[in-house]
């Protein structure tokens, strides 16, 4: 185990993450998983979430990791990694199936750019089908403030990382889904002062 790639994080906040997937998801049949990191949420949610067909996806630097969890814990139900950049044409045409009912996303659009959060709910749009679910995980600010310290101080590690990151507005991101057809259904609390946001889309 020791030469995979890991997350504590991950570790940490699977379980929650998968408690709430199984009621978001539980119509769904086919789930994009855009940012699959390390690939140790897509190896527990696959056995999780048996009725789901989990496919994974990111850029193509992470997709060694990602096949490295999914050859240590490999489930039927689970998909080696499509390379995709939400800025990009996205590789629709690869798919098992070339309906997309579900998309899930953790701790990538406080790392992305806010041009790329832009494109990301773009491709959503043009992706996901009409009552399709998408659940996304991570930090969000409220009317701009920050719901903790923790947040606060992880907000400015962000920019000393890279100054295009940022901890995101709920309202700018639920702008953004509003501009796609989809609507809030529920904003979950989650452990470490983060949030699961379940959005349903009506085209």
């Amino acid at each position: 185990m020791s030469s995979l790639p890991y997350s504590q994080s991950c570790e940490n906040n699977k379980s929650a993450i998968a408690a709430v997937l199984e009621q978001c998801f539980n119509q769904s049949s086919q789930v994009l998983e855009v940012g699959s990191g390390t690939g140790q949420h897509a190896v527990f949610f696959a056995k999780m979430l048996p009725h789901l067909l989990w496919q994974t996806s990111d850029q193509a630097v992470n997709h060694a990791g990602i096949n490295a969890w999914l050859a240590q814990e490999p489930s039927p139900n689970l998909r080696a990694p499509l390379t995709l950049d939400v800025s990009q044409d996205w590789p629709i045409a690869l798919l098992e199936k070339p309906l997309i009912d579900a998309i899930f996303t953790a701790n990538t659009l406080h790392i992305m750019s806010k041009g790329m959060v832009e494109d990301f709910f773009t491709g959503i749009g043009k992706h996901l089908a009409n009552k399709g679910q998408f659940c996304v995980y991570g930090p969000f600010n409220y009317q701009g403030r920050y719901s903790s310290e923790s947040n606060r101080n992880f907000d400015k590690w962000l920019f000393e990382q890279n100054p295009q990151s940022a901890i995101r507005d709920i309202e700018w991101i639920m702008a953004l889904a509003a501009k796609q057809s989809m609507q809030l259904v529920t904003d979950y609390p989650m452990p470490a002062n983060n949030r699961l946001l379940h959005f349903e889309k009506h085209a």
